[in-house]
Order: structure tokens, then C-alpha cells, then sequence
């Protein structure tokens, strides 16, 4: 099987599974599942999150998925308990599809880590 075709089978395995467990079956889109990546990395699940703390919370999943990339380097926990990361190395000008491939192949990756998926 290719690199490509089982990113695509386990992508697929993924969306589901989220998607059934907090999405009532509805197909969560990638930024969803990033921002359950940076729920999941804050730890403070039964909270209801501002606009701004949204935002940073895919800021913490991206830091951490792409951490394993050798882009960022986890720093410290804040007061509040939210992680911080240092940039190690810019990204590449990446086109959208490859960012989103890029992301998919991290989250993939992410997930398996967890034993969330096989």
C-alpha cells in the first residue's frame, strides 16, 4: 500500500471516528479536529472557550503536531497551564493542499501515538 493511500484510509478511519463521537456522524472538517488536538493538549476539556482562546488553542495543536517535525519545541506551562513552544525551525512556503496534507499526515500521526486509531 502507498504512503498516500494509507495517509488517505487512516485520514478517513479518523474523520469518522471523531466525527461520531463529537459530531453526532457529521464529518468534522480539519480545523475541527485541530482544535480538539489543542483541547486535548490543554487538558481543560469541560470549558467553554472566547473567540481569542480558540484561537490559540489550534495554536497549541499546531505547535504540538508539528513538533515531531522538528518545527517547534515545547518551552514551558504557563500559570494558567497552557503550553508554550518555541519556534525551532520556520516552515517551508507550503501551497493549501500541501499544508493540508502536511496537517492530515500529523494528525494521522497524533492519533495513532494516542492509540486513538491502528
Amino acid at each position: 500500500m502507498s504512503r498516500d493511500t494509507q495517509l488517505k484510509d487512516r485520514w478517513e478511519i479518523l474523520v469518522k471516528k471523531l466525527s461520531a463521537q463529537f459530531a453526532d456522524s457529521d464529518p468534522l472538517e480539519l480545523d475541527s479536529i485541530i482544535y480538539l488536538v489543542g483541547v486535548q493538549e490543554l487538558g481543560q476539556i469541560h470549558k467553554t472557550y472566547k473567540k481569542d482562546e480558540k484561537l490559540n488553542l489550534m495554536h497549541i495543536a499546531i505547535c504540538r503536531l508539528l513538533e515531531p517535525y522538528g518545527y517547534y519545541e515545547f518551552d514551558f506551562f504557563d500559570e494558567d497551564g497552557w503550553p508554550h513552544y518555541t519556534i525551532k525551525e520556520e516552515l517551508p512556503p507550503l501551497k493549501a493542499g500541501e499544508q493540508s496534507v502536511l496537517m492530515k499526515e500529523a494528525l494521522v500521526s497524533y492519533f495513532l501515538e494516542k492509540d486513538y486509531i491502528s
